[in-house]
């Protein structure tokens, strides 16, 4: 019969329990720093224009757009195309500032660890 009451060693007794409980507290930390950041994170603005800034859009950390901006000069009725054009440019540049802000953000808490389903 093996000593140690048949746990391998290292699962058993205090010492491995010691070692599950600080994991389970830097985790919790880590959670509750995850939690801070994206609260902190969902309340900045990100802004992004195009056309040279006949079209401007902004946008929180939440990817709400907040405020979207058409100068006069940028409305040609004969040239819708090129205003919707300048307009989805705007909302996806904006949108990829707030998801790079994201993944900086993240790749901070984590050391660069790779946690599917984060953010």
């Amino acid at each position: 019969m093996a000593r140690g009451g048949g746990f391998p060693r290292g699962m058993g007794g205090m010492g491995g329990m010691g070692n599950m409980n600080n994991m389970i507290k830097q985790a919790q930390k880590m959670q509750e720093e995850m939690i801070k950041a994206q609260e902190a994170l969902n309340e900045q603005e990100f802004e992004a224009s195009v056309g040279g800034g006949a079209i401007s859009v902004k946008a929180n950390g939440k990817k709400e757009i907040i405020e979207l901006t058409i100068s006069p000069d940028a409305v040609d009725p004969d040239d819708v195309e090129m205003l919707q054009d300048m307009i989805v440019s705007a909302v996806n540049e904006v949108l990829r500032k707030t998801e790079e802000a994201q993944a900086n953000n993240l790749k901070g808490l984590t050391g660069g660890l790779n946690i599917p389903g984060l953010f």
